[in-house]
């Protein structure tokens, strides 16, 4: 039996939108592929009947159900998997999928798990720091002209979710962390490492994104978050438990 991505568990971000028109026009194009589900972070201007405009009555359902965020980490705390999209590539965004590869992985993790696709604002596109929350990346592959209208782009990306079908689900996807779980053991990692002298407490992320990277492939679940999270704990306790059994030797050593 043939299957595909699970339509209801994909998401459409739209980070910094600057323009109201392409949030229509996303919306619209999200449409034509069979997609319902949008969210918008912190758009430069938001203007619904400009939205509508561009959305048409098809996608007016889309349009009405749009959820609005102001920060993107609040946006994205319930998603299992998170995809960035970039058009630039270097060191702190390696693009390992391609559109049609990214469809393919998100077969078996659609069933589930909510997945968000990310895309950034239309003249920046997403920062180092917005990828920070990605658990991949991928790049649309252009010629001399990389830039694509946000609509576009993410029609590209639907149109390849649409039409992505397998035989068979390639690997077994249980329920993954979400990502405010995983926020939170990021948090508590780095300052276990600080702690412990590991990593330079005035530049944190020259590891962990290295570290984030490391857990990205992983595909973690919750059980084993927790597990993270509780030898960080028991590390910062251990510190705090040796720092006073040396104060109360000092303090004896004195007296």
């Amino acid at each position: 039996m043939t299957v595909g991505v699970t339509r209801d568990n994909i998401t459409i971000v739209l980070h910094r939108p600057r323009y109201p028109e392409n949030i229509g026009a996303a919306a619209r194009a999200m449409g034509n592929m069979g997609f319902s589900r949008l969210i918008v972070v912190d758009p430069k201007i938001w203007d619904e009947e400009r939205i509508r405009r561009l959305a048409t009555h098809a996608a007016a359902s889309i349009v009405n159900g749009i959820q609005r965020f102001d920060a993107l980490a609040e946006a994205l705390a319930p998603f299992g998997y998170v995809v960035g999209t970039t058009a630039r590539l270097g060191g702190q965004r390696p693009a390992i999928k391609s559109p049609e590869r990214l469809a393919d992985s998100i077969i078996p993790l659609s069933k589930n798990n909510p997945v968000a696709i990310l895309f950034g604002a239309e003249d920046r596109g997403l920062t180092n720091d917005d990828l920070k929350h990605c658990h991949q990346v991928v790049n649309i592959p252009t010629q001399d002209f990389s830039s694509l209208n946000l609509a576009q782009a993410v029609m590209l990306v639907c149109y390849c979710l649409s039409t992505a079908a397998q035989n068979q689900p390639s690997t077994f996807a249980p329920r993954l962390a979400k990502r405010i779980e995983l926020h939170q053991m990021y948090d508590e990692l780095t300052a276990a490492l600080v702690r412990i002298g590991y990593t330079n407490p005035q530049n944190p992320d020259y590891w962990m994104t290295r570290i984030r990277r490391f857990f990205a492939r992983l595909q973690l679940r919750a059980a084993e978050v927790s597990i993270i999270r509780g030898i960080c704990r028991q590390i910062h306790r251990y510190g705090e438990m040796r720092y006073a059994d040396g104060f109360k030797d000092g303090g004896n050593d004195r007296g």
